[in-house]
């Protein structure tokens, strides 16, 4: 008896020294990581890492979420309210790079590119019409891209009008030597409905009325639209075909509104196209446009290609680089695209304030014209900034978490000046037509949102599918480098969701779609509806991740049912 009680108590200590070795170690960390902390310090705040709106002057629980609370970074240890910092831990995971900018002499052979397409050269197009009035008994060319050749006949037509008229010539034919001007004048009027010299002598030689009269093409070309069928009664001067001469072609580019001034009409131009990869075509700008479209703030700067063995068709993209501009461009601070966010109303970048620790602030910049992968900084920066150059993204998710100036939090003073409904000069315009394209396609992402919800892999491959499709519509039409790169960002996101079946992978790249198609929609006018950006810190690794809903209450896609409230309202469009 006395041996099992002896056993008992030892048991009973191994067990409770067990516990504090493992549970008791825990909180040592917990320790040392508040003991700096002065919980009797009245300027200290604490707050909560899933929900930051909280804001209380003593630790505790969160009263959303019931975690506990952290201390907040205070203004005077980094210097300014908009200031924030990272740990180096957090540095590293994220790979964050900076670079320190500078003045740049660029180069008076750096070359300006501009985007732009192939189409038909207006000027060497010609419309065949119909000389009289008459039904078209048989159409001749009846393709888009069929050639064809000056003389060759393009329609045969029935008409009435000619008949009478043939019926005068061989009446006045008999009258020629008493009436030479009846005569000459009736061989006048058959001229002008371009029958030719041949025609009219046979007709007054047989001495019978013809009832069907052949058009022929007057130029050589290409058709590039068919307007008539057979049977239609076409009337005198009505259009038939149309005949594009492709031997020469037009290359239009949209020089952006910033970029005003840099191109002139005699300025060498080299134009490339990926149809052939490494071949250029030297020329020279014929004409820039006077009047700047007010929906794309753009203007037409176009170039005239040889075409003779008929490579280059119309529609094909290009582009077009003008080297040696003629303005003077000295000592400009120019910048990675990489380092640059975009929210349509500006463009930021985040600048390292501390050349020895990772303390951070975002600053807007005015930006000017880009060559290549480089933006040329109008205003905002000078030299000698340090400015984040690769994970941008994850920075500005860090100053979102803290509640710091960035993409989603504008900060008090900027909020009133976006509200006054002014547009800044630097102000992301899309088209119409994208804009239309880009919000048929918003409630096809909620649905993939809700299907992320259910944990459904199966459906976010479908919805993924859909989105492809309406994106597709998006790429046919006629759209300016900033459009091309938002769509490209998002179709490669799509393009893995679609193909992948495991959702843990789907959920990565939602995280990037999600924040490239935030960023598009802060670039769009209005809504049919009221959307919802919402954002939980817990997600992506917990380095954070936003999401849209037209819902208010949050159901988190990252997590599903797991954390399915996990997250709170940051923006609203």
């Amino acid at each position: 008896m006395k041996k099992n009680v002896v056993y008992i108590i030892l048991a009973a200590i191994v067990g409770l020294l067990s516990g504090y070795l493992i549970f008791g170690s825990k909180e040592e960390p917990h320790k040392e990581m508040h003991e700096h902390i002065d919980k009797n310090d009245t300027s200290q705040k604490w707050t909560c890492s899933m929900h930051p709106q909280i804001l209380k002057s003593e630790p505790g629980d969160c009263p959303i979420c019931a975690m506990e609370l952290i201390p907040v970074q205070r203004d005077e240890e980094i210097g300014s309210s908009d200031r924030f910092k990272m740990t180096q831990n957090a540095m590293a995971l994220a790979d964050i790079q900076t670079t320190v900018v500078g003045d740049s002499n660029i180069d008076s052979q750096a070359s300006t590119v501009l985007s732009g397409k192939i189409v038909e050269n207006q000027e060497a197009n010609a419309t065949q019409v119909s000389y009289f009035e008459g039904r078209i008994e048989r159409l001749h060319v009846n393709y888009e891209g069929q050639m064809v050749k000056k003389g060759q006949k393009l329609a045969t037509i029935y008409a009435p009008d000619l008949i009478a008229a043939q019926q005068e010539l061989i009446t006045a034919a008999t009258l020629k030597e008493s009436q030479p001007e009846l005569y000459n004048a009736v061989r006048s009027k058959l001229k002008l409905w371009k029958l030719s010299e041949k025609q009219i002598n046979a007709i007054e030689l047989s001495g019978v009325a013809q009832e069907y009269f052949a058009i022929y093409a007057t130029v050589s070309g290409t058709v590039s639209e068919v307007m008539s069928v057979e049977g239609d009664f076409v009337k005198l001067g009505q259009p038939i075909v149309r005949v594009s001469n492709l031997n020469d072609l037009w290359v239009e580019f949209d020089a952006y509104e910033n970029q005003i001034g840099l191109f002139k009409k005699g300025e060498s131009i080299e134009i490339s196209t990926k149809a052939y990869p490494g071949v250029k075509l030297n020329t020279i700008i014929s004409f820039v446009d006077p009047v700047l479209n007010v929906e794309t703030r753009t203007y037409v700067v176009r170039a005239v290609i040889s075409n003779k063995d008929l490579r280059y068709k119309p529609g094909m993209f290009a582009l077009g680089a003008v080297k040696g501009m003629n303005i003077s461009i000295d000592k400009q601070i120019v910048i990675p695209t990489s380092a640059v966010l975009w929210t349509g109303k500006r463009s930021v970048v985040y600048v390292k304030t501390n050349p020895t620790e990772p303390i951070f602030e975002m600053k807007e910049v005015v930006l000017g014209k880009q060559n290549n992968q480089m933006y040329t900084v109008i205003d905002g920066l000078k030299d000698g900034d340090e400015i984040v150059t690769n994970g941008t993204f994850t920075v500005d998710a860090a100053a979102q978490l803290q509640g710091k100036k960035s993409m989603m939090n504008r900060g008090k003073e900027e909020a009133l000046k976006n509200n006054s409904g002014t547009r800044q000069d630097n102000e992301v315009v899309l088209s119409k037509v994208f804009q239309s394209k880009f919000k048929s396609a918003l409630p096809l992402y909620i649905q993939m949102k809700n299907a992320f919800v259910k944990s459904d892999a199966s459906l976010v491959s479908n919805f993924a599918k859909q989105i492809l499709k309406k994106y597709r519509e998006i790429e046919e039409f006629d759209l300016t480098a900033i459009e091309k790169k938002l769509l490209s960002e998002d179709l490669s996101m799509l393009k893995v969701l679609e193909e992948k079946q495991d959702i843990k992978i789907q959920r990565l790249h939602f995280v990037a779609l999600s924040e490239s198609m935030t960023s598009t929609m802060s670039m769009i006018d209005t809504f049919e509806t009221t959307f919802y950006v919402q954002r939980c810190p817990m997600a992506n690794n917990n380095k954070g991740a936003v999401w849209l809903s037209t819902e208010k209450e949050v159901e988190n896609p990252y997590f599903g049912t797991s954390m399915l409230t996990c997250g709170s309202v940051i923006e609203t469009f």
